[in-house]
């Protein structure tokens, strides 16, 4: 399981490598002025949608599922079924895209009511909407053919799909000359990338021969355990981009550059998000799925409990970069061409307080597939939900003294709550079950990044006389020094104290099949 984990990590790693190429580029060309706000509602209206309907939810219902059929049938049943749910997929996406398209403009006014006070851009977000609304279609089918992917240990083509968006919006930025404005050629970008990633991920599904075309429905059994399944988890999955579309409609009525500065601070923090928490959430729920269908309910939880511990670790350098340096990784990272030093300024007040929410929100992934992996998704929903209405009232009491940055800290409140409640739940009902290891590696983790915090705190004056011989690349390498300090010193730190603890690092090798009484040494 640990090495489908580092190389979904890995391409998840490359995917944020050449987003934040992307970003970069964008922040350069778009700044964040008007135009760009009206650019990231265009870009995050289809990927809301999508996170509903899409990733969140159907792989929450059809991983399980599919394990299932694939456990206690056979592979022409699982083939059967996935193309069964393939034709219901496509057959609401394109009633969804004909919706949207014939009701553009109200619903960027429904969700975004703040640019009604410039016709100019809220012209310019309803144009940029139908360009990029179709990614939709194509990456809920994306999502497809991951999970069946996913289900059969094969990982690499799904984390590699979105560096294709990032590569190809990269492409379309770079000859915006030749569109009405930037806006259109990122937006014409992404609605290419969908494309594109739809055909890769097609093409390893069927190289692998573990899908086939279409079929007709049928209200099986296992149909309807999908849907059973599906409801509660697009319930779920909806909680959390209510908080989301409360983000952007609020953030839509900040003054110019609001949504902008929420934006490029989410971008650095969705960095591990991405690599840690999503690749843990995406290799463990098919790995629980497997093994509670085959009975080795010790395995699922040594794999929850290992996959926790190792998130765990490798969030901590993020969360004390985050809440303590902010201004610089913001300055380092986006401070070029039209991104200003105000702009800088207020994406690092929104980076510090997304980052005290950093080990919830890698955590929620490991800690829901405890209810999804046993084909419970009512659980999770109604815990997302109640997260998200305290999270909603955070956001309308903290965004009047605090702005963007009162609309991070509610966000990062409600993921605590949410993680909180969650593995409450899951401990007593026997879902989940901490053990020595897992506490041994969250105490080692601590106490490294206490030497980590003074390194960032000590080491900046240091930093600054260094990287004053970089000329104008000062800012960059003050991060780079500070940042390669602190990570050596962090790792050689947490590698001594877990050896002190009688943990063994070196040991994250695959679990066996069948684990009965799972060892607990890493």
């Amino acid at each position: 399981m640990y090495r489908n984990l580092l190389s979904v990590a890995g391409m998840t790693l490359l995917s944020r490598m050449t987003g934040f190429l992307r970003d970069v580029m964008l922040g350069a060309v778009l700044g964040a002025g008007a135009l760009a706000d009206a650019f990231y509602i265009a870009f995050r209206l289809p990927n809301h949608f999508r996170a509903i309907f899409g990733e969140g939810a159907f792989n929450a219902a059809f991983v399980p599922s599919y394990a299932r059929v694939l456990e206690s049938e056979s592979m022409s049943d699982a083939r059967r079924f996935a193309g069964q749910i393939l034709t219901l997929l496509l057959i609401s996406q394109l009633v969804m895209l004909a919706l949207a398209w014939a009701f553009t403009p109200q619903l960027v006014e429904l969700l975004a009511p703040g640019l009604s006070n410039d016709p100019g851009q809220m012209s310019a977000a309803v144009t940029m909407t139908r360009i990029t609304f179709p990614y939709l279609l194509f990456i809920t089918l994306v999502t497809l053919f991951s999970g069946v992917l996913n289900a059969h240990g094969k990982f690499a083509a799904a984390a590699f799909s979105p560096v294709l968006l990032n590569v190809v919006m990269i492409g379309f930025l770079a000859v915006a000359a030749y569109f009405p404005n930037a806006g259109i050629a990122a937006s014409f970008g992404i609605a290419v990338a969908g494309v594109l990633q739809l055909v890769l991920l097609l093409a390893a599904a069927r190289g692998s021969g573990i899908l086939g075309g279409f079929a007709r429905p049928r209200w099986s059994a296992d149909v309807k355990q999908f849907f059973s399944a599906l409801g509660p988890a697009v319930i779920g999955s909806a909680g959390v981009q209510i908080a989301l579309f409360v983000d952007t409609i609020i953030g839509s009525m900040l003054p110019t550059g609001g949504i902008s500065s929420i934006y490029y601070a989410d971008r650095i923090y969705q960095l591990p998000i991405g690599v840690i928490g999503i690749a843990a959430g995406t290799v463990l729920l098919p790995e629980m799925s497997r093994r509670l269908s085959s009975g080795d309910t010790g395995g699922a939880l040594y794999a929850q409990n290992r996959t926790m511990a190792l998130t765990i670790a490798l969030s901590a350098p993020f969360f004390v970069a985050f809440t303590l340096m902010p201004d610089l990784i913001m300055r380092a990272v986006f401070l070029h061409g039209r991104f200003t030093e105000e702009a800088a300024e207020a994406s690092a007040r929104v980076l510090c307080a997304y980052g005290f929410g950093l080990f919830a929100i890698v955590l929620i992934r490991s800690a829901v597939a405890s209810f999804q992996s046993r084909g419970d998704t009512r659980t999770p929903m109604l815990i997302s939900l109640a997260a998200v209405g305290i999270n909603v009232l955070l956001k309308l009491v903290l965004f009047t003294p605090f702005g963007a940055a009162g609309l991070a800290s509610a966000t990062a409140a409600g993921a605590w709550i949410n993680f909180g409640l969650l593995t409450i739940l899951a401990i007593r009902a026997g879902a989940m079950q901490p053990d020595s290891l897992l506490a041994r590696v969250t105490l080692a983790t601590a106490l490294a990044s206490c030497l980590l915090a003074g390194v960032a705190i000590f080491g900046m004056a240091p930093a600054v006389q260094v990287a004053s011989m970089f000329g104008s690349f000062a800012v960059e390498g003050q991060l780079a020094l500070i940042g390669t300090a602190g990570l050596l010193a962090y790792g050689a730190t947490l590698f001594v104290i877990l050896r002190l603890l009688g943990v063994r690092p070196g040991k994250l090798k695959p679990l066996p099949r069948s684990v009965a009484a799972p060892p607990a040494e890493i």
